[in-house]
């Protein structure tokens, strides 16, 4: 099928999205602006991501956390995260619409990014790796964005706190516990740390669409981007 066949149906589906940008906008806009201002939300330089040896590290590895079913469109969103970094949780909500709209068509792939600046986040994402080996990464990632609000920025350990989610997600308590204080759960972790770290990761959220890094300047630019790889596809397509 070729590229002018599929283009009606594209710029309807960006309408659609636009509409769905506006209503997320709307509800996190306060929160997304005051975010970007914070250390935690500052956006990478542009070029980053072209940093000496990046291209041996690979953008998804065999362990990465897709979140739900991979796409067919061929189409990858990474985002490098901190589970306290304030623009991350602003950004939940509309990564949560995208998945939605692109269901079936575009993989999206969340990794680890602690950032030091945030005593619990390096906590957190521990805490999501060892529910993700009870096969809850994608139950605990979203219960830490949806209460970010009740641990964030807060100078005591929220460990308890995380336990008591895993609790209320049902998981086996003897389990977590044993894979929160195994050094390889935090090793795991950290090793999405240093990808994103050789990759040109500066801050969060970043990210990436095809192992390009995505340059954030307002809310919309990453379903827009997502839309302008999909054309590319497509264009690729019909020229084959």
């Amino acid at each position: 099928m070729s590229s002018h066949a599929t283009a009606p149906g594209r710029r309807s589906r960006r309408v659609l999205w636009i509409n769905l940008a506006l209503v997320g906008a709307f509800l996190v806009v306060v929160g997304l602006a005051f975010a970007l201002l914070r250390p935690g939300g500052a956006s990478p330089a542009p070029g980053a991501a072209e940093t000496p040896g990046a291209s041996a590290v690979p953008m998804v590895r065999d362990d990465s956390h897709v979140l739900g079913e991979p796409g067919t469109s061929g189409v990858t969103v990474v985002e490098f995260l901190d589970f306290e970094c304030e623009a991350c949780g602003a950004f939940y909500p509309l990564v949560e619409s995208l998945r939605e709209q692109y269901a079936g068509e575009v993989t999206f792939v969340a990794r680890y990014f602690p950032l030091d600046g945030h005593r619990n986040s390096k906590t957190a994402a521990v805490a999501v790796e060892a529910a993700a080996q009870q096969g809850a990464f994608e139950a605990m990632y979203a219960k830490l964005f949806e209460t970010q609000a009740a641990w964030g920025e807060q100078a005591e350990s929220k460990a308890p706190l995380f336990r008591e989610y895993a609790a209320e997600l049902g998981l086996d308590l003897a389990a977590y516990d044993a894979a929160v204080a195994d050094p390889a759960t935090l090793e795991r972790v950290q090793s999405d740390q240093a990808d994103g770290y050789a990759l040109g990761v500066q801050g969060t959220p970043t990210f990436f669409i095809d192992d390009r890094m995505v340059q954030l300047q307002s809310y919309d630019d990453l379903g827009l981007a997502i839309e302008a790889a999909l054309e590319t596809r497509e264009g690729d397509k019909g020229v084959g």
